[in-house]
């Protein structure tokens, strides 16, 4: 079992990614997702471009300073990873809304309530540190150690390194201070 996931890891992920707004439009048509909660996943996944262009272009074309490797080579064009990898993204938000709900529920993303973005914070922490692991462990992706983005630790052969927690250190905040702004427009 563990040789197929790490021999089909990326068609694992690619397929997820693809799922992912496909699974969110039928929430969304049914009635299980609210207009907001669509246009909050349609948030989080720009945000997610943020970071996947700018990291997928550098891992492409700087000869001197790639943000990461491939252990295993990608199937595809490094494209289809920035568009997927965007959605997954998107759906790592939404699951930030639905556990902040959870915790705190009745009126949620109304007024800045610290509890609520501690929560985004903690999943998007936890979410992050696991995407690394499973990266490493399936022989995927590694970040790459420099001076700005140091090793936090080792993992299957590979570091774990800070840059990616520090943008889902930064990228909640920056979610939850928008979502906050698109609620009211929502309803």
């Amino acid at each position: 079992m563990m040789d197929f996931l790490k021999n089909n890891f990326y068609w694992i992920d690619f397929s997820i990614g693809t799922a992912i707004p496909l699974v969110v439009l039928g929430l969304h048509r049914r009635g299980r997702i609210s207009r907001f909660g669509w246009r909050l996943f349609w948030l989080g996944t720009a945000l997610g471009l943020t970071w996947e262009l700018p990291l997928s272009l550098l891992n492409a074309y700087s000869a001197t300073h790639p943000v990461a490797r491939f252990i295993q080579p990608l199937p595809t064009h490094f494209s289809v990873l920035i568009v997927l990898h965007s959605f997954w993204d998107g759906g790592l938000f939404l699951v930030g809304v639905w556990l902040a709900a959870k915790c705190y529920p009745g009126r949620w993303f109304e007024r800045f309530r610290l509890n609520e973005l501690l929560v985004l914070l903690l999943w998007g922490q936890a979410s992050e540190l696991a995407v690394e692991l499973l990266s490493t462990f399936n022989h995927g992706w590694a970040y790459i150690p420099y001076w700005w983005n140091p090793s936090l630790f080792r993992f299957s052969g590979s570091d774990i390194t800070l840059l990616p927690q520090l943008i889902w250190l930064a990228a909640p905040v920056v979610f939850y201070l928008i979502a906050l702004r698109l609620k009211p427009k929502s309803n």
